[in-house]
């Protein structure tokens, strides 16, 4: 074998390459810990004092064999749910590199809806329903994470009690109005933050074991097994407290775009989950030295000296996983309006460089205010868990069974292995499910609540928008006839200059442009017709964003421009006409001059059966928080026009 030398001070051909791409990979993996994993990463803060949480209305007795029980089913718990479920199944599912259970919903749309399958239409509304409850969860994530972070401040120094409050919304409130901002200056912290703070929670498990070595037998999973058989009365009601342990898993999958699954499954695997055992190990022999370390348990594994730089950097992590849950509600959000699930709303891009960093501010404003109502109302993150599990509990349940349905429709997995493999997972999400609804009259209800009431109104604005589109669809008419007839028999005057008329439709005539002729008897010189397209893909390749139509009239000047754009966009009409080469429109369209023509609709509830009366009325609510078409679609304000139409819903 001949050896590669090389002079002192040089690299092998191609390493330079091979370096950038291990920079690369560690950045990304880096930025993962940093946005990923907040929430997941925070659980030990309040998970082992939950479990034995005597004001719960179904308390784990403090003994020994519970301690050890408890411990064995956390770690397993997240082995099966978070490693199993989440980074070896679900993340092996992705729309174009994106992960997430919208992703799921496109994928199953994409498989079934081509083969007119009724299972395409509920698997859809099981998955809405499942983005409805993570908004739930949005909501009630930087709640419990920061409250319980600083409650800290109770270990430090028990008179600083009356303080928890004032400081927890202090944080809340500068948290969501740094939003605007967005995240790409402070995600270079988070990180390298992130960072110190798990191998700080691993350090002190380290040293909490040190003192209670036996305490590692718990990870053999007989101690899990015994004490869900053994004593299942308890265990089944410490199931809605375990589930604390892996909140957050869903971030792992919805994220998968921004980072990939290689980097996601690294972090998770060589340094998140050992920390996190550690850390569940170490408080499990801080509790059996002495059973009052149960309160503050995390907090009490550091040193007397540490607590408060403790104190500061959960804090700091807590903000974190609120700001990875926040940003994963404008995303779901972007998500489901382009899927046409939610009205437009305007969303702003934070970052020139990361796609998909981006702020909402009607969403930001809504989370804020209730957080803060959580906050107030539950006054301790204790209250708070009470609550926590539901939501991400039926997440998990509908993201397992989504999976493996898009496993036997896709890849063709065998049925047995569907039936058993599925079985198992969903047996387990779904006893998670029943051990939380004992948390019902407790708190468990306002998740579910939350998501009933955004499923409602996803559902509601789909409906209603299918029920305008037809008569829309009516009012306007075929667009081949009138393009013809425009062309042979109408006593139109044609003006200079151009007009480019969005459309929903590309079979369809514009209502602005049938108003324009046969109300102002007018057409400009030239004219295209934009039929914007939301297809089911994150993103559209540049080389497919537009399709040229000439409708037969492209000597007349008239074209028809499809535009697509996947469902991870923001939608840029101007951007993707600058696009088509001049050929393609016959040189014609002067984009730095032309006038951009919208249909305005007003909506008035109707005779029609369409929907219930209270839906009608909630769809046209529902659209008042539209934002403005052009600046949705990013069209010069000052040569926008807009036409208004009555459509009865």
């Amino acid at each position: 074998m001949q050896a590669i030398q090389t002079e002192a001070g040089k690299r092998p051909p191609g390493s330079g390459k091979a370096v950038v791409r291990d920079t690369a990979r560690l950045g990304l993996i880096v930025g993962a810990l940093g946005v990923v994993f907040g929430d997941i990463g925070t659980s030990p803060i309040y998970t082992m004092q939950t479990l034995f949480n005597p004001d719960d209305p179904h308390p784990v007795p403090l003994n020994t064999e519970n301690v050890y029980g408890v411990v064995s089913l956390v770690f397993w718990s997240v082995i099966l749910i978070v490693s199993v479920t989440y980074v070896s199944l679900a993340m092996r599912a992705d729309n174009d590199g994106e992960g997430g259970i919208m992703a799921l919903i496109t994928l199953l749309q994409q498989k079934l809806a081509s083969r007119g399958r009724r299972t395409a239409v509920w698997l859809a509304a099981l998955g809405i329903f499942g983005a409805a409850l993570f908004l739930g969860d949005s909501m009630i994530t930087p709640a419990m994470s920061v409250l319980s972070a600083v409650e800290g401040l109770k270990v430090v120094d028990p008179g600083m009690d009356e303080l928890i409050i004032p400081i927890t919304t202090a944080i809340i409130v500068l948290l969501f109005l740094g939003q605007r901002r967005g995240s790409e200056a402070v995600g270079k912290l988070f990180g390298p933050i992130m960072i110190v703070w798990f191998l700080t929670i691993g350090s002190l498990g380290v040293a909490g074991i040190a003192d209670e070595p036996n305490v590692l037998r718990a990870l053999s999973p007989t101690y899990a097994v015994d004490f869900l058989v053994n004593h299942f009365d308890v265990a089944f009601f410490a199931l809605a407290a375990v589930v604390l342990a892996f909140t957050g898993a869903e971030a792992l999958y919805a994220d998968m775009g921004h980072f990939g699954r290689r980097s996601i499954t690294r972090a998770w695997t060589f340094l998140v989950l050992p920390t996190l055992v550690l850390s569940y190990l170490g408080q499990a022999a801080l509790i059996l030295k002495d059973p009052a370390n149960v309160n503050g348990s995390f907090f009490l594994l550091a040193p007397e000296w540490g607590r408060v730089p403790l104190v500061i950097l959960a804090t700091a992590a807590t903000v974190i996983a609120s700001q990875a849950v926040i940003t994963g509600a404008f995303s779901v959000v972007s998500q489901a309006a382009q899927l046409g699930y939610l009205p437009r709303l305007r969303i702003a891009h934070t970052s020139e460089k990361t796609i998909g960093q981006i702020y909402v501010p009607w969403i930001n404003w809504l989370l804020m205010i209730s957080v803060l109502v959580l906050v107030f109302a539950f006054q301790s993150s204790a209250a708070l868990t009470f609550a926590y599990g539901m939501a991400v509990t039926a997440t998990i349940t509908i993201t397992t069974i989504l999976f493996f349905y898009v496993a036997r429709q896709r890849w063709k997995v065998p049925l047995p292995v569907i039936v058993v493999g599925g079985g198992i997972l969903v047996t387990i999400d779904l006893l998670f499910v029943a051990a939380n609804m004992t948390k019902l009259i407790h708190g468990a209800w306002l998740p579910l609540l939350i998501g009933l009431v955004v499923f409602v109104i996803m559902t509601t604005w789909r409906r209603g928008r299918d029920v305008v589109t037809a008569s829309r669809e009516r009012l306007e008419g075929p667009l081949q006839p009138f393009i013809d007839e425009l062309q042979t028999g109408k006593d139109v005057a044609v003006v200079p200059g151009t007009a480019i008329f969005l459309n929903r439709s590309s079979t369809t005539v514009p209502l602005a442009l049938r108003a324009n002729v046969e109300h102002n008897r007018v057409r400009h010189e030239h004219v295209a017709i934009v039929a914007i397209q939301t297809v089911p893909v994150p993103r559209v390749r540049p080389q497919d964003r537009a399709v040229v139509d000439s409708l037969g009239h492209a000597e007349d000047g008239i074209i028809l421009v499809t535009v697509k754009f996947g469902y991870m966009e923001a939608p840029n009409v101007p951007a993707a006409l600058r696009r088509l080469e001049p050929e393609q429109t016959e040189g014609r369209l002067d984009l730095d001059t032309c006038t951009y023509f919208l249909s305005k609709i007003e909506l008035t509830p109707g005779p029609e059966k369409t929907m219930p009366t209270w839906r009608k009325h909630l769809f046209i609510a529902t659209s008042h928080i539209t934002s403005s078409a052009a600046t949705f679609f990013q069209l010069p304000q000052d040569r926008t026009v807009l036409m208004g139409s009555n459509i009865e819903v």
